[in-house]
């Protein structure tokens, strides 16, 4: 496929003000992934319908506290050694076509081992088990809400955390549907049947 210009923007979101485009050229997922490559200054996400979204970039209190949780989730995955962690930088292909990129994510090494080598190194087609995203000055609560509930757990993640450190609120959601909303960085976070044994000390975080 030909190098292709990032276009004029199709529309501007009202509340977030990030642009979305269409681009006919991209029909499919190595489609993307190639565009992706040869625009690597910029972070896209891809819905389900083809719609592509330019992504911010993080500022530096979201950034710095993005890097504090997945070095500690790394640090209990390395003790465990049951699976990988990726960073925000990494974008998944998940069941419903779309493509996304948490701000944390882990999967499995059952399920990761499942993958060739070649989907490991581009874009995985794969659910992660576990995600975190963090509210940033540039998101819409609603967004983000909606975002975890369908987008991760309809697309199999079996737990996600949303983390407001402005109201320093956390939404948990369970596969089962169920969403627990925590109120204060007072408290400390499981991870429950699915990162067993790991806990996030939210009182680290309000440095």
């Amino acid at each position: 496929m030909e190098t292709l210009p990032i276009p004029a923007p199709s529309a501007v979101d009202d509340e977030t003000g990030r642009i979305s485009f269409w681009l006919r050229q991209i029909k499919t997922q190595e489609d993307f992934y190639i565009f992706c490559q040869d625009n690597a200054n910029y972070r896209f996400e891809r819905e389900a319908d083809g719609l592509i979204i330019v992504m911010p970039n993080t500022g530096g209190k979201t950034g710095s506290l993005n890097s504090e949780i997945n070095t500690d989730v790394t640090i209990w995955n390395r003790q465990k050694k049951n699976g990988r962690v990726f960073d925000s930088s990494t974008a998944f292909h998940l069941p419903d076509g779309s493509t996304r990129s948490p701000d944390v994510a882990w999967v499995g090494s059952a399920r990761w081992n499942e993958l060739s080598e070649r989907e490991q190194e581009q874009f995985p087609p794969i659910c992660p088990d576990f995600v975190i995203e963090l509210v940033s000055a540039s998101d819409s609560l609603k967004m983000a809400r909606s975002k975890m509930a369908d987008v991760w757990i309809a697309n199999g993640c079996r737990l996600a955390w949303l983390i407001d450190p402005k109201t320093e609120t956390t939404y948990i959601f369970r596969a089962n549907g169920e969403i627990q909303i925590v109120n204060g960085f007072d408290k400390v976070l499981s991870g429950e049947d699915v990162l067993t044994g790991f806990e996030l000390e939210l009182a680290n975080y309000t440095k």
